[in-house]
């Protein structure tokens, strides 16, 4: 089948509470400075008592629908990605329930900070099949939930929020997914991890089991800013190659906001002016599997990127894995 993918919705959704690199400081020993010069952020957005990951996610979900001129009744597919769901079992149910998609499946996508990139490639599949005409893919993450507030090294790096994109099949010609590629490495993936804490109960007889949770983030920053820099723009030039487009070509470059060190080494990679680069790291820190779409989201809204546009892409962190996508925004059909 000659299917396209259109991308004709955006919306994204923050914390209200913000929380400064200079009230951080009064925390763990930091400033502004410091944060400033090492990762580019200056504030992020911390989900309160009030504020959960799923209606984060509702609300972002709700404005691309808005913008796309859906009635959510039309939705075949809600896919979240997001490594840290209100339930583990899953929060896209809870979602699709609260948009009013009565008529979508529903499920959870967890590949970290790529997991936007990851969910918009899977949602692609769908869409080229014929099997759906619309999905909402949808990235949030929540991560301040598991910070270590009294590692400097890593609660400086990470906010919340949720960013969505509506799909719509399309004809070939108008095709809004020119390329990808993914790629995973377990080998390294021990250089960011979540993992389970290690505690084990006695049960009965002799019998142990072990308890629910999982420990703060861990990570090896500078492994992780290594492998950034090497394999981001790797991959950018293998999908700019394969699909004979010269990055002079681009409208903009559109990264995982993790730090701004990264986004400069690889524009510089490319030759690509900081004026096509887009980035709102300073405000909201790095959202994992929300930065891009949040990103995006923003750049639309203001007319930054307009119907026609050309956007590469890349999604990079934790497994470890990373991708890249080309895309052309379309905007409401």
């Amino acid at each position: 089948m000659n299917i396209g993918i259109a991308l004709v919705g955006s919306g994204s959704a923050t914390p209200h509470q913000t929380l400064t690199n200079a009230q951080l400081g009064l925390r763990v020993e930091t400033n502004d400075s410091w944060i400033r010069s090492r990762t580019g952020i200056a504030e992020r957005h911390v989900c309160d008592s009030e504020e959960t990951l799923s209606a984060l996610s509702q609300r972002a979900a709700s404005s691309a629908l808005k913008m796309a001129g859906w009635n959510p009744e039309t939705i075949d597919l809600v896919l979240l990605a997001s490594s840290t769901p209100d339930d583990l079992f899953g929060s896209a149910p809870q979602v699709q329930a609260k948009i009013g998609a009565s008529n979508a499946v529903a499920f959870d996508l967890t590949a970290a900070c790529s997991g936007f990139l990851f969910a918009l490639i899977t949602a692609a599949q769908f869409l080229r099949s014929g099997s759906m005409r619309r999905v909402l893919v949808i990235g949030a993450d929540q991560l301040t939930r598991w910070v270590d507030w009294d590692d400097r090294t890593s609660c400086v790096l990470f906010g919340d929020g949720a960013g969505a994109v509506a799909l719509e099949a399309t004809d070939q010609k108008n095709d809004g997914l020119i390329g990808f590629k993914l790629k995973s490495d377990g080998n390294r993936g021990n250089c960011l991890t979540l993992n389970q804490i290690e505690d084990f109960l006695p049960l009965v007889d002799g019998i142990t089991h072990q308890r629910g949770g999982f420990s703060p983030i861990k990570m090896n920053g500078q492994e992780v800013y290594k492998f950034a820099v090497r394999e981001v723009p790797s991959i950018l030039e293998e999908l700019l190659t394969a699909n004979q487009i010269d990055p002079d070509s681009l409208d903009w470059l559109l990264l995982h906001q993790a730090n701004k060190r990264i986004l400069d080494a690889v524009a510089d990679r490319f030759s690509i002016p900081k004026e096509k680069v887009l980035s709102n790291l300073s405000k909201y820190g790095n959202t994992s599997a929300a930065t891009i779409p949040l990103m995006l989201d923003e750049a639309v809204r203001d007319g930054r990127i307009r119907p026609g546009h050309l956007i590469a892409s890349s999604g990079f962190g934790a497994g470890l894995s990373w991708g890249a996508a080309l895309l052309r925004w379309q905007g409401p059909i």
